[in-house]
């Protein structure tokens, strides 16, 4: 039951970054000088995941350039003599094992992990969702690992958002695990999801976010998931499924997420980023105080 597999849906059109994502994938949006999806493939390899599947379409050769090696660069940083930006290249390359599977058209989240059905076979495996990007001491995937490993069932990372926001989420409706002995995370045992609900009609402000640890029986259940909010498949739809015959779980998380499939979550998570790098935090806080 160890989980060594993950998947990455990065198919999706990007259509809130227009007109930038006409020409390059979302994943590929940086945070200051590092694209999107190394952080979340880097999240699933500290989690002790080496087995990558990544999802892609149409125009997304550029993820898969960034994960292969690259002579000519290679060869020219070795002779402008920058030995620590070529180690760093070389690990990028060296991170994981990464395969990739193209879905010929993006049509909702269920249709993308289908895609690596036959990869995954009848493992449990991890996905990941590019949107999402987690900062924390303990990967966030590896926090779900560590509850799925006890409790042999799927898990959902969530976490509480205002009331305004969960029409964007899937809303649980489940009970806190007492006495949790499972995780030092607050946990509960899932009841119900309701995918992008009316604010009147959530059942909670507990949102699924964008990390699953999924048991293979979930690939029979979007198998018979038949299109639902906004007239496409939606992995809440799937899960309720799933819940019919197995027990499901939604977990909190120790960390910081930012939502950079939303243009204030990417600024915010570009600004933090940068304030890290000691090259530029000293300036950009100056920079910010004439702005503030």
């Amino acid at each position: 039951m160890q989980v060594k597999k993950a998947v990455i849906p990065a198919a999706g059109m990007g259509t809130r970054f227009l007109p930038v994502t006409k020409s390059m994938p979302k994943e590929m949006l940086p945070l200051v000088d590092t694209p999107a999806i190394h952080f979340v493939v880097k999240e699933a390899v500290d989690a002790g995941i080496d087995d990558i599947i990544i999802i892609t379409g149409r125009g997304k050769r550029s993820i898969e350039n960034y994960f292969d090696e690259s002579p000519e660069l290679e060869l020219f940083l070795k002779k402008k003599g920058k030995p620590e930006i070529l180690d760093f290249i070389a690990e990028i390359t060296n991170m994981v094992n990464v395969h990739y599977i193209r879905q010929k058209e993006p049509c909702g989240l269920p249709n993308a992990i289908l895609q690596a059905e036959k990869h995954v076979g009848d493992e449990p495996f991890a996905v990941l969702l590019g949107d999402d990007i987690i900062k924390s001491d303990k990967p966030c995937i590896e926090q779900l690992i560590e509850v799925f490993t006890k409790v042999k069932s799927s898990v959902l990372a969530v976490q509480e958002v205002p009331l305004e926001k969960i029409s964007r989420y899937g809303s649980i409706d489940g009970t806190k695990v007492q006495p949790n002995n499972i995780s030092e995370n607050i946990l509960y045992k899932v009841q119900d999801i309701v995918e992008k609900p009316r604010p009147e009609d959530a059942p909670s402000l507990i949102a699924s976010i964008g990390r699953y640890v999924f048991t293979p029986e979930i690939f029979d259940c979007i198998h018979q998931t038949k299109p639902g909010v906004n007239n496409e498949l939606q992995i809440a739809d799937s899960i309720r499924l799933l819940m019919k015959n197995q027990e499901m779980y939604a977990s909190e998380f120790h960390g910081h997420r930012y939502d950079i499939g939303d243009k204030l979550g990417y600024l915010e998570a570009v600004i933090d980023y940068a304030l890290e790098k000691t090259d530029l935090s000293k300036d950009l806080k100056k920079f910010l105080k004439t702005r503030c």
